[in-house]
């Protein structure tokens, strides 16, 4: 089980730590919402829940709870740049279907 950062997610984390000045990490999850049945969470990281797996990419910690963790094993998080907009991607194996906006997925 794993999940990883590409090179630029992770310049873009560790940057993002660096200004807020303080958090060991990057929280990734799941919740249900959306069209599809769930939604991506991103969120730093102050202190570890009981239960959570940590998994370390390109020096970065990715934290994620185990129900999150079924959902999410395999992805990669990209950071991208289109025009004025720009945010993290998933390249999720475990998603068969997204909704229109973008916004929620299915498994």
């Amino acid at each position: 089980m794993a999940i990883h950062l590409s090179d630029l997610a992770a310049s873009r984390v560790q940057h993002f730590l660096e200004n807020r000045g303080k958090g060991i990490g990057l929280r990734l999850g799941v919740k249900t919402t959306g069209c599809s049945g769930l939604a991506y969470v991103i969120e730093f990281v102050d202190e570890l829940r009981e239960g959570d797996e940590v998994f370390e990419s390109k020096g970065v910690k990715i934290v994620v709870d185990p129900k999150s963790l079924v959902f999410l094993d395999g992805t990669e998080v990209d950071f991208a740049k289109v025009g004025l907009n720009e945010g993290f991607q998933f390249k999720n194996p475990n998603a068969k279907d997204a909704c229109g906006c973008g916004e929620s997925f299915t498994v």
